[in-house]
């Protein structure tokens, strides 16, 4: 009995799952609480709230903002969209392959740094290994490091190199990471917003008021949409294209850039590795096995 409950618990919604089925059933005529309502049942705590606000008329995208960082695009995408009067399906779909492609920008990054994730990681447990392989070949290891003054010394060197190591790898691999962000959104939402017949001015208001709470890119992210609005002002053309143009070029622009820092995160490792791991090895496995063959060979007169 309890297995079986276990397996009816649903699963949390996901983000991107959650705008591709919503586009879906919006486009075959369904209204938003609906549509809400049809997620809910198989979804998880999200798609639950979201199908309540969206039954009595409350803020969906509220419900959304509160869900979690994850969550944040759409609940900005969902407000833009309900605000300036913009087809949810038509919009839900177009910023849904957005969504999509950013995630496979995600992923392709992810994949390029486990490699040297993984190699940091397992050379990073390296100078702990040297001691119980000393007590292997038969010297003692630990009681040196322990009991005499130079094998502490070592012992607490040797510590003091491992966690430096293990810090400086961590930092160096967190700026190799894609920020959490998606590329381009802020010009997916001047889109949505000025797509739907809304001025500049207007659609400036909402993304701004959006931002404040938003993961919506950095501050390049925002000059480059007002530099593409500017540029359709003067042609005098709509920017709706230019701007899911540009949209396409940042997620682009990102993926080649996490490539090299992938790329170049195998080399930036090698700094920690040589400047601190090595150095421990030396202090935790071979220089008890020297102190230890040096004690053992002083024999008393």
């Amino acid at each position: 009995m309890t297995s079986l409950r276990r397996r009816a618990r649903p699963a949390e919604s996901d983000p991107l799952d959650t705008v591709l089925r919503l586009a879906v059933l919006l486009s075959a005529g369904l209204g938003a609480a609906a549509a809400w309502r049809h997620l809910s049942e198989g979804g998880g705590a999200v798609a639950r709230d979201a199908a309540d606000a969206a039954a009595a008329g409350d803020d969906v995208a509220a419900v959304l903002r509160a869900a979690g960082e994850e969550w944040l695009d759409l609940a900005a995408v969902w407000a833009v969209a309900v605000a300036v009067g913009a087809p949810l399906a038509d919009t839900l779909r177009e910023v849904g392959t957005s969504l999509r492609e950013a995630r496979d920008v995600a992923d392709d990054v992810r994949v390029a740094l486990a490699e040297p994730l993984a190699t940091a990681r397992l050379l990073a447990g390296l100078p702990l290994v040297g001691v119980p392989l000393g007590a292997v070949l038969g010297f003692d290891t630990v009681g040196v490091l322990t009991t005499d003054p130079v094998g502490r010394a070592c012992l607490a060197a040797g510590i003091a190199l491992v966690v430096l190591a293990r810090v400086w790898s961590r930092r160096v691999a967190r700026r190799a990471h894609p920020p959490r962000a998606v590329p381009g959104m802020t010009a997916e939402l001047f889109a949505v917003a000025l797509s739907a017949g809304a001025s500049i001015e207007r659609a400036r208001a909402l993304i701004t008021a959006e931002r404040r709470g938003a993961l919506l890119g950095d501050d390049d992210d925002l000059r480059r949409a007002e530099a593409t609005l500017d540029l359709s002002v003067r042609a005098g053309v709509p920017a709706g294209e230019l701007l899911r143009g540009d949209a396409w070029l940042a997620r682009r622009a990102a993926r080649t850039e996490g490539r090299e820092a992938a790329a170049r995160l195998s080399t930036r490792l090698l700094l920690p590795l040589g400047v601190c791991t090595l150095p421990a090895f030396l202090l935790l496995a071979v220089a008890p096995l020297m102190i230890g063959v040096l004690r053992s060979g002083v024999s008393p007169l």
